[in-house]
């Protein structure tokens, strides 16, 4: 099974690129955020003539949406709870059918939290935090198991998933408040699947900011997406890989596709 992440950043803007990435990888799942598309408008027949006619979705208008297509029927999981209860499209979840049985996916857009890592203020950055808690507390009490985890979690936790650790200490997205709590989610019993490849000592970066007129030269990146698995599909994990060609697509997301290979 041959699962694909990406913060797309507008999904009907950038249908021509899915249809390149789908071209290049030909994925069984393909897991969305930022689509940016409320469910009435979605692009299922387009999706569906590019061979991902299983969907699952949750959208709003101009902000945040996450998506899950399929080439397989995807089963919703029930239940799931609506995260800060703000009925903000930041996560949807599945199941699908493996070679051993059925595959749990979490696909996630975690807020981004502003500019300012102080809670009291920025509320962004304070309601960043408490999503965060409340996953890690419901993961806490229901434990899975052939479950993966993905998305654009805006969270980079390890010192080489940043350009500059120093510097980006005080900076949103690698602040100790969130790599904390990130932590703290993954082991609530997920193993990271693109650690398991590349090791921490290497860096590693998933996310570009347009700010950066010339972005590869520069490479200072942050990986803000992730993928993780339960320990009874470490074994399974067959291959990884980061389409950084991708950011050079137009008009480019500002983040790349994550793949991973799953003998599942």
């Amino acid at each position: 099974m041959r699962i694909v992440t990406w913060n797309i950043n507008s999904l009907r803007l950038r249908l021509p690129l899915l249809a390149e990435m789908d071209r290049q990888l030909r994925p069984d799942v393909i897991c969305l955020q930022e689509t940016k598309v409320p469910d009435p408008l979605f692009p299922a027949e387009a999706l569906t003539e590019l061979g991902y006619p299983h969907q699952v979705r949750r959208g709003m208008k101009s902000y945040n949406g996450v998506a899950i297509l399929s080439r397989h029927p995807l089963a919703p999981v029930p239940d799931t709870p609506d995260w800060c209860e703000r009925g903000d499209c930041r996560h949807v979840s599945a199941r699908v059918a493996g070679e051993h049985g059925p595959v749990e996916i979490h696909n996630f857009y975690v807020p981004a939290g502003g500019d300012i890592p102080d809670e009291d203020e920025n509320p962004k950055f304070a309601h960043k935090l408490a999503f965060v808690d409340q996953v890690t507390e419901w993961f806490q009490t229901h434990h899975r198991k052939r479950t993966v985890i993905v998305g654009d979690l805006n969270i980079a936790p390890l010192e080489h998933d940043v350009w500059s650790h120093k510097q980006l200490l005080k900076v949103v997205s690698h602040t100790p408040p969130e790599t904390t709590r990130l932590d703290a989610w993954r082991d609530t019993g997920f193993v990271d699947a693109m650690r398991h490849f590349v090791p921490p000592t290497e860096k590693l970066y998933t996310w570009w900011s347009y700010r950066n007129r010339d972005w590869s030269a520069s490479n200072r990146g942050r990986r803000l997406d992730h993928i993780w698995v339960t320990p009874d599909l470490k074994d399974a994990l067959h291959g990884m890989q980061i389409i950084r060609e991708a950011r050079d697509w137009a008009p480019p997301s500002d983040h790349v596709p994550v793949m991973i290979d799953l003998g599942a």
